[in-house]
């Protein structure tokens, strides 16, 4: 039998983001006003200051002129700010001039990247137009275009020649503004926030209401039809420091006839509307699993599967224009010295194709990859050992996918993507030493370093694991599996201080750096014992520093994540069937890690277990209630599930912002997550992009983010508070991205309270 198994590696992308706006915001004809013009005299009223033209130009009638000789290079002629801006990655910027040829000709526009003699690391220009049409008629242009790449001294260059015969080129009224988001309001909802896809018949039920009151309200519950079916008082709770405001809370448990369209009233504010059913979460386990069919790279997504707004020919299988992933090397020596201030390099190439985009860029990390496989895999298992086993209900067919008709499971189907990718990071066996920070190290079993998209990489850590029940289906895929696992286990023992750098010179994918990997050790040695009952990773467990570790350090506060694997070895060793030594001190350990959590609940108006928000703090409130779901099904002690569901709550719109983060989910629901497959307002903002759809059903954003670090977050939530840092821009990638570990958390917990 093959359990969670462990291989550890090292991967190199990177990416850059791309960007939209919310849809609250103005037309787009006026996004531009108010915002100061980045170019300096622009329309030549002071002759050319502020310019470089070659060859020397003359001014006529407000328009800067250049004779441009017959056989002229493209780039050898031009017209060239001297006075550099600021190109902030991921922002909007519109470009507008006036422009005309005595021949028509093809202008070239380019703002530059980062420029490696610089000592930047090299990446594409951030607007590079090279077919701008110019008659003998001074005609008005216009290009929007958002940042890749964060670059502080750049230039704005028109590039005139090209053409075989001698030609006079005219601009003039040339701006460039970035998007103004100001005056911004933020839609807070009404004042009742509720659960806006529902609640259990026979769970708790619960909403919030912002008060200024300290008194008790009346409150009503009312049906589809306005009757008065339930009502009572609130209970104020005074100060929540989630928002800052003053709230009271509502129970209102104690109905449970089912039905959709009800609402809650208090002082004439009206929530918006929820139901109340037994079936509540079941297409919520189905959506949320089939984000990651949309996420995955080296496929086409099938329209028959996704609907044709979704469908999309496979990246990056060495087809123009997403270059990689079949034939892929490592970066340069060069490079990594550029990108990480340390030499990282390999002699060897790798298929690495397959995998999940990891978020909203078309990055791949072995990190992330690691977390959120585990979790569907876990989510499966759970099916089997859980009292109320459901494992019938997640087989073959359950999930629109490709592999639905082949005989597994379609959770292990979907799981299996990502796994083939991470099997393919292997360092091959009997490898030469590789280059690792100016060293050479036998790097045999453990992972590679490809770049991973286009031409910028990076390093990170990779945790991950296979699990027995893939015997049952696929013998041979189970021992391979436990093959790579032992390869890799050995091979991180004789290397255990090979970290990933901490720096990736901000290219867009984060270095996901982790210079402690006890927590690492702690789960590969745990799911190796449990798969293959060996002394030897039995020793490695009890021997590890998190096996005795207390609860807080167990099961960190404001929930694990993908450098705090140890909870995922204590939720195994307590839910799965092992003889571990002292895995009855494991089980009351992940009891005590839920009452922890459950504590903190109890302080707070909205179901919350978590007092910080940081970057992806949905998924931390997602793997809070993980942990206390798993202490019901080892338990069956009912807290833990009330508790569990309280926690749904937040994330459907029990929040300081009456938003559902999960798309399609409630009425308001995040729309304009950050992703370039699902980036639909581009089109609005940047015409010249194709057109991508809106998020697919089921798609979770980030959530809340206490420091927010982008261009609207930057504009539009200056000093805000716990749950009011959020904007459901796609700009917004800090507080509203989409990233695979936020998904698999979602999958995992909607596959749980779809079982209740």
């Amino acid at each position: 039998m093959v359990h969670p198994i462990f291989l550890l590696v090292i991967l190199l992308p990177a990416v850059a983001q791309c960007s939209r706006l919310d849809k609250r915001q103005t037309p787009v004809e006026n996004e531009a006003l108010g915002t100061p013009n980045l170019v300096h005299n622009g329309s030549f009223t002071d002759g050319t200051p502020g310019w470089t033209v070659e060859p020397p130009g003359f001014i006529r009638e407000g328009m800067l002129c250049v004779v441009v000789p017959a056989g002229t290079a493209p780039k050898a002629s031009y017209i060239e700010t001297t006075q550099n801006f600021t190109q902030v990655k991921n922002d909007i910027y519109y470009l507008n001039f006036t422009a005309s040829a005595s021949h028509a000709t093809n202008l070239w526009i380019q703002t530059n990247g980062y420029d490696p003699s610089a000592g930047g690391a090299p990446v594409d220009p951030n607007l590079n137009t090279t077919q701008v049409p110019l008659t003998t008629s001074l005609q008005p242009f216009s290009f929007h275009f958002s940042p890749a790449n964060q670059e502080n001294n750049s230039t704005l260059t028109f590039f005139l020649g090209g053409s075989n015969f001698t030609n006079e080129i005219c601009l003039g009224d040339i701006s460039l503004h970035r998007i103004n988001r100001l005056p911004y309001h933020q839609d807070v909802g009404p004042a009742i926030k509720v659960n806006q896809h529902g609640y259990l018949p026979n769970g708790p039920k619960i909403a919030t209401v912002m008060s200024q009151s300290d008194s008790s309200l009346s409150w009503n519950l009312l049906n589809s039809h306005g009757t008065l079916v339930m009502s009572g008082q609130t209970h104020p709770f005074g100060n929540d420091t989630g928002s800052g405001r003053n709230v009271h809370t509502i129970d209102f448990t104690n109905h449970t006839k089912q039905g959709s369209g009800y609402t809650l009233e208090v002082a004439g504010e009206v929530s918006y509307p929820f139901a109340i059913s037994s079936t509540l979460y079941t297409s919520l386990r189905q959506d949320s699993m089939e984000f990651f069919y949309q996420q995955r790279s080296g496929i086409a997504i099938d329209a028959e599967l996704v609907g044709y707004q979704y469908a999309r020919p496979a990246g990056h299988i060495n087809v123009f224009p997403n270059q990689g992933d079949v034939v892929t090397p490592c970066q340069y020596e060069w490079e990594s010295n550029v990108t990480y201030l340390e030499p990282w390099t390999c002699n060897y190439t790798l298929d690495v194709s397959q995998g999940w985009y990891d978020a909203g860029d078309l990055g791949k990390y072995v990190v992330n990859g690691g977390i959120s496989t585990a979790q569907i895999l876990m989510a499966y298992e759970r099916s089997l050992y859980a009292p109320n086993n459901s494992s019938n209900l997640l087989g073959d067919g359950f999930l629109r996918i490709p592999e639905r008709s082949n005989g597994y499971p379609d959770f292990l189907d979907e799981a299996r993507w990502e796994m083939e990718f991470m099997l393919k990071m292997q360092v091959p066996q009997n490898s030469p030493p590789q280059l690792l920070n100016g060293i050479y190290i036998d790097m045999s079993g453990m992972g590679a370093s490809p770049p991973l998209h286009s031409r910028n990489t990076e390093h990170g850590s990779y945790r991950s694991y296979e699990r027995k029940i893939w015997a049952k289906f696929d013998s041979a895929f189970a021992q391979r599996c436990l093959d790579a696992a032992r390869v890799g286990y050995a091979a991180a023992k004789a290397n255990p201080a090979i970290y990933a750098p901490g720096t990736d010179w901000d290219l867009g994918g984060g270095a996901y750096s982790d210079d402690d990997v006890r927590d690492e050790f702690y789960w590969a040695a745990a799911e190796l014992y449990i798969t293959t009952s060996e002394a030897e990773f039995e020793n490695d467990v009890i021997s590890n520093y998190y096996h005795t570790a207390n609860v807080s350090t167990l099961f960190p506060q404001g929930g694990f994540g993908w450098s705090s694997m140890q909870t995922l070895a204590q939720l195994d060793l307590a839910a799965v069937p092992n003889n571990v030594t002292g895995r009855d001190a494991i089980i009351e350990s992940v009891m005590a890690g839920a009452e922890q959590y459950m504590a903190v609940q109890t302080t707070q108006p909205t179901g919350v277990f978590i007092t910080s928000y940081p970057w992806g703090s949905n998924s931390n409130q997602l793997n809070c209630i993980q942990v206390v779901a798993t202490a019901y099904d080892i338990s069956r002690n009912t807290t833990y599930r009330t508790s569990a569901l309280l926690g749904m709550d937040y994330i459907f719109g029990r929040n300081a912002l009456s938003q559902s983060y999960v798309h399609d989910y409630g009425t308001k629901t995040s729309s304009n997550m950050h992703s370039r497959l699902f980036a639909n307002e581009l089109s609005r903002l940047i015409p010249q992009n194709p057109i991508v759809p809106s998020p697919p059903k089921g798609a979770m954003a980030g959530g809340a983010n206490e420091s927010p670090d982008d261009p609207p977050a930057n504009d539009v939530l200056k000093n805000c508070v716990g749950q009011l840092c959020y904007v459901d821009d796609v700009n917004s990638y800090s507080t509203n991205e989409v990233a695979i570990n936020w998904g698999s958390a979602l999958a995992w917990v909607a596959s749980w309270a779809a079982d209740q």
